[in-house]
Order: C-alpha cells, then structure tokens, then sequence
C-alpha cells in the first residue's frame, strides 16, 4: 500500500515547458485585478488574474504561483495557477523551487 510511512500521496501540476509557463512568487499586490510576480527566470513581471481564477481563489503576497507571460511583451503575463502549502513543500522538495 502506498504511503504506509502516513506520506500522503498527492498530485501536483508541474509548469508546462511546451505551454510557455513559469513559476513565480506574488510579491505585491496593485488591485483591479493585477499582482507583480518574481519569476523563477528572473525577470519581475506585472501579472493579471483572469476573472475564472478569481472567483474561485485568493491570491496573496508569498503565493508561489505559475505565470504564463504574452508573447508580445515579456514583462506582462496571466496568472493560470496558485499552489497551496504543502504543494509548496512538494516543489521545493522535488528542486522546482
């Protein structure tokens, strides 16, 4: 049986390369709807949360989430997902953090 150690087993989404996301963590909030993100790639980018993934989810600073930047500037992306703590954990464990 899977996790006798009482680890539980969970799934977690992982950045897709080929879709063009990266991970990043929230580190300001700038209201309508816009948060600043520090990418895993280095560049700081002013993200916007589709109004699909606001209704549904809270986002606050030190929220690691994943970003997909716009093709036609780089600095500017959406917000597609929010990882919650022990997601978190999963990622720092596994070296995507």
């Amino acid at each position: 049986m899977a996790g006798e150690e009482g680890e539980m087993v969970t799934r977690v989404r992982v950045p897709n390369k080929k879709e063009r996301e990266v991970l990043g963590t929230v580190t300001s909030m700038l209201g309508a709807n816009r948060v600043v993100v520090r990418c895993v790639d280095g560049v700081t980018r002013v993200c916007r949360i589709p109004g699909k993934l606001k209704k549904r989810i809270w986002i606050r600073e030190g929220d690691v989430v994943i970003v997909v930047p716009w093709e036609f500037q780089n600095e500017k992306g959406d917000v597609v997902w929010r990882y919650t703590g022990p997601q978190v954990n999963w990622l720092e464990r596994k070296g995507f953090l």
